[in-house]
Formats: C-alpha cells, sequence, structure tokens
C-alpha cells in the first residue's frame, strides 16, 4: 500500500491465480461514511459527477440529515473530495453552504419527496449560475467565499425576506 502526496490510497487486488487484476483508489481519509453513503448512492447511476449530481447529493443529504447537518456533512465531503483530487482551490465554503440551503428551501416548500419532484418544481436548481442571482462573481471568488460563509450581496435568499 502506498499513499501519494494526495492522499489518495491505492491497493491492488488479485485474481485466483495470484495475478494482479485492477487497481482501486480508496475514498480520502477522514471523509463521512453517510457522505460516502450519499455519493455511492448518487453515482449508482451518472457517469460523471457533474452538477446535476451535485444538487441529487445535497437533496439526499438534507433529506437524511436535516438541513444544518446537511450544511457540514456536504460541505466536508466535496472539500475532502476535491483536496482527494488534487484540486483543493476548487472548494469553496461559501458556495457549498449556498447551494444546500437553496435546495433545502425548495425541497421544504415543495415537500418534494423525490428528486425528479424537486428538479422538476424547480428547474433553476439545475442551473449552475443560479447563485449569480445572489452573488457577484468576484465576491465568490475572495478568499473569505473560499473559506469562511458570505452573505448574498446582490439579492437576499429568499427565506431571509420578511
Amino acid at each position: 500500500m502506498t499513499t501519494d502526496h494526495t492522499d489518495r490510497t491505492e491497493h491492488t487486488d488479485t485474481d485466483r491465480t495470484g495475478h494482479d487484476d485492477r487497481t482501486r483508489t480508496e475514498p480520502p481519509l477522514g471523509r463521512d461514511p453517510v457522505f460516502d453513503e450519499l455519493m455511492a448512492d448518487v453515482m449508482a447511476y451518472a457517469e460523471h459527477f457533474g452538477h446535476r449530481e451535485h444538487i441529487r447529493l445535497t437533496w439526499l443529504a438534507v433529506h437524511r440529515v436535516g438541513m444544518p447537518a446537511a450544511i457540514g456533512l456536504i460541505s466536508e465531503g466535496i472539500r475532502h473530495t476535491a483536496r482527494y483530487a488534487g484540486a483543493p482551490q476548487k472548494y469553496n465554503a461559501t458556495v457549498s453552504r449556498a447551494w444546500v440551503e437553496l435546495v433545502a428551501h425548495h425541497a421544504a416548500e415543495e415537500g418534494s419527496r423525490t428528486f425528479p419532484d424537486l428538479v422538476g418544481r424547480n428547474p433553476g436548481l439545475l442551473d449552475k449560475r443560479l447563485l449569480g442571482r445572489f452573488y457577484r462573481s468576484t465576491t465568490l471568488a475572495r478568499p473569505e467565499a473560499r473559506t469562511g460563509w458570505l452573505e448574498p450581496d446582490l439579492a437576499p435568499f429568499p427565506w431571509t425576506q420578511g
């Protein structure tokens, strides 16, 4: 077993004759097993992990653990995954939390029992540019947004309006 600088651990399996038949990469150490279970559920039906899969993962987390806990679960899981993939700079704490809050709001508002129901009633969630209604791109690019929470600077989220 070897560990490289990106925290990936590879294991070589052998078939019955002792020949190497595949190499698999384990999930990064420190990731929540609930996150891994939800990710496995999402990827069982997907060829790649794109925006729709991010939204489905978030919806599953909100349903499993509730919105407040889903923020931590999704944020930490994505942060670990980005680091594991060798792209820690892609993680943005504000973006992760904002998407969890948006998905949770629409899921609660609509009473969505299934993911297709949620996105059928809220197709805007599938537009990865949706956060642009609430945030300037320069705000989301700030170091403070990458490491912590910044409030929307263009328009408030719908659930914060009185």
